[in-house]
């Protein structure tokens, strides 16, 4: 009796496995990767807080999600260790393909202001953390989040945070007229 038993428990559990393991049919490969598209964009819109819906740029998100935990190093422009500017500048590079300055004063000169309630996924924003010139710049990602290389290193916050919130200073978009200067630039080099 005890060997009958087995062999059914062991019959069916050859059935279960078989019937996990099928495989059904793929589609057709597009809708494979609008599913995986869209499995990406609610991971990292979940991992960084911002709504689904404000989720269009999928390059900044992945950008920044390779960054985060980077360890904060003033000067630095690597993963070893990286500061504000240098983090905004090389995410520029990288995701908008543009060469913008490296110190957050000499960014902010590069852009128009932008009201806090205005800002827009990969606008910039500036503060003035114990100074009375612009000290600190990270990327607006939506929700009233943004992406930035802090003490803690690369990180995502909230321009709700109280200390966020007492030392903002202003949001800002990239000049149209930058931007078209840039892309003449890059225009003539290829």
């Amino acid at each position: 009796m005890k060997k009958i038993t087995i062999v059914i428990a062991l019959f069916f559990s050859v059935l279960a496995a078989q019937a996990q393991t099928k495989t059904v049919p793929n589609t057709s490969a597009d809708q494979n990767s609008d599913d995986q598209e869209s499995l990406a964009k609610d991971y990292l819109s979940q991992i960084m807080g911002v709504a689904l819906s404000a989720t269009s740029n999928m390059k900044l998100f992945h950008f920044v999600y390779d960054w985060i935990g980077t360890p904060y190093r003033f000067g630095g422009s690597s993963r070893k260790g990286i500061d504000c500017s240098a983090f905004t500048k090389e995410l520029y590079s990288q995701v908008f393909n543009m060469d913008i300055e490296r110190n957050s004063r000499d960014i902010f000169s590069m852009v128009n202001p932008v009201s806090k309630d205005d800002l827009k996924e990969g606008d910039l924003v500036f503060f003035k953390i114990h100074s009375r010139r612009i000290s600190h710049v990270g990327i607006y990602l939506g929700n009233n989040r943004f992406a930035h290389a802090s003490s803690r290193g690369v990180a995502i916050s909230s321009l709700d945070d109280p200390y966020y919130k007492r030392y903002f200073y202003r949001g800002g978009r990239m000049l149209e007229s930058f931007k078209e200067e840039l892309e003449k630039e890059d225009n003539s080099k290829n």
